[in-house]
């Protein structure tokens, strides 16, 4: 789909929404601070709108028969992308279709466990955010008359210095590391040696800004009167905006232009950061999406012998505190994103790797290695605070290890846990599910 087709069609759906009053005055789309209350953060499943530029590229019959007689503890191979390595496990389960099924397939970021450290570039590029009136220009708080416009440029230190980038103590390393390597040296414990590590190295990139028209946001003030409090995108918006929609790639998207500058390669897992800015589905009130993780697909060229080239990226606001209950704040949503991105970094993208035995956690009802959402919608544990050299404290969110999708018990994580770092997060095994979870 032509990305301003679908920027144009949101923005006429909500300016109907609002009635004729809102086509003209950006101030109908100003929200009270209290408009979050009782919303649940969410994030998404998979690809939201990965606008791959070669429909079924990736499912082509040579592909598939590579991915599934793929090596153990090699890469995926047929693909140019992040290292990674690939396993498997045992479990009774059914595929989609309700098939028995027993033997599961996964890959992970990384090199295997006991093959050495893997040190990847993690770029961060923040994003600002700028609204748009009716005539595509920047819009003015009629009230306030502030621009609206919001930037994450205040956060980057913060977010360079959170346990995502920055290191400390956990249980599962002798010296300080960082969260998403603490959380894989728990879940591997029994496979590695002190020198198994999988870091990440944080580089600030140039900011980008993203445009949105006026119909596909709402927002909400800060005291002062000065953007902004918070920000709802339209999803689909969102993602036309974010993801290129055509090859070659142009600078008119964000991932475009970062793809441009070589700001993110196929090796690299990019991080763009936004300052409070969350994503609705439909209307405002079906909130609030803080992340997802995916890749942007684009065809190979004769430099990497024609290979699909799959560029990691991962979408994350960062959370200012009273927002939303349950201790989300900071980095909550970038650590549930980047601890899914190594353990998931191809989000099921073959309809093999990945996928696992009917789980039940919370609210979440999936069969992938998603291992941030089966903890999010749980009411205690949630996140686990750390407090940095900075003397910031820190919310990221504990998530599941891989024993836990494997119905493994006991489990033999590090001190049989099935979450991490906080083993209490997750106490118990999901009980045996159907299809969608409907009885077994």
């Amino acid at each position: 789909m032509d990305w301003k087709v679908s920027v144009s069609t949101a923005a006429a759906l909500l300016l109907a929404s609002v009635g004729a009053h809102g086509a003209t005055d950006v101030g109908t789309y100003r929200v009270d601070a209290s408009f979050l209350q009782g919303k649940h953060p969410m994030h998404a499943h998979g690809p939201v709108a990965p606008n791959s530029t070669v429909p079924g590229a990736l499912n082509k019959a040579a592909l598939q028969t590579l991915l599934k007689t793929a090596k153990k503890g090699s890469g995926l191979p047929g693909v140019d992308s992040v290292v990674n390595f690939t396993g498997q496990f045992s479990a009774p389960g059914v595929d989609a279709n309700g098939n028995p099924q027993s033997t599961w397939l996964y890959s992970m970021v990384g090199n295997a466990p006991g093959r050495g450290e893997t040190d990847i570039e993690a770029p961060l590029i923040p994003v600002t955010v700028e609204l748009l009136d009716a005539d595509g220009d920047q819009a003015y708080d009629p009230t306030s008359h502030q621009p609206l416009i919001s930037d994450p440029h205040d956060k980057i230190r913060l977010t360079l210095d959170s346990p995502v980038f920055d290191s400390a103590l956990f249980t599962s390393s002798r010296k300080e590391t960082q969260f998403t390597d603490a959380v894989f040296r728990a879940q591997f414990w029994n496979d590695i040696g002190e020198s198994w590590h999988t870091l990440l190295d944080a580089d600030v990139k140039r900011g980008e800004t993203m445009k949105v028209p006026m119909g596909a946001y709402v927002y909400s003030l800060n005291a002062d009167g000065s953007c902004c409090r918070f920000i709802l995108l339209d999803a689909n918006t969102f993602s036309a905006l974010l993801f290129p929609p055509t090859f070659p790639v142009d600078n008119t998207t964000i991932i475009g232009a970062a793809e441009l500058s070589g700001a993110m390669t196929t090796k690299t897992i990019a991080t763009f950061l936004f300052p409070d800015t969350y994503l609705y589905e439909g209307n405002p009130g079906n909130c609030c999406i803080l992340g997802f993780h995916t890749f942007d697909e684009e065809p190979g060229t004769k430099h990497n012998g024609n290979l699909p080239r799959l560029y990691m990226m991962i979408y994350a606001s960062w959370i200012s505190p009273g927002l939303f209950e349950g201790g989300f704040e900071d980095v909550t949503a970038l650590s549930h994103e980047m601890a899914e991105t190594f353990n998931d970094p191809f989000v099921v993208f073959d309809g093999v790797h990945n996928l696992t035995p009917w789980w039940l956690s919370g609210d979440q009802c999936q069969d992938d290695l998603e291992v941030g959402d089966v903890v999010e919608s749980l009411p205690a544990d949630v996140t686990f605070p750390i407090a940095m050299r900075n003397g910031f404290l820190y919310h990221p969110q504990n998530v599941a290890l891989l024993q836990w999708f494997e119905f493994q018990s006991p489990s033999s994580a590090l001190d049989g846990a099935y979450s991490y770092p906080d083993p209490a997060a997750l106490p118990a095994l999901s009980p045996p599910e159907g299809v969608n979870c409907a009885a077994p």
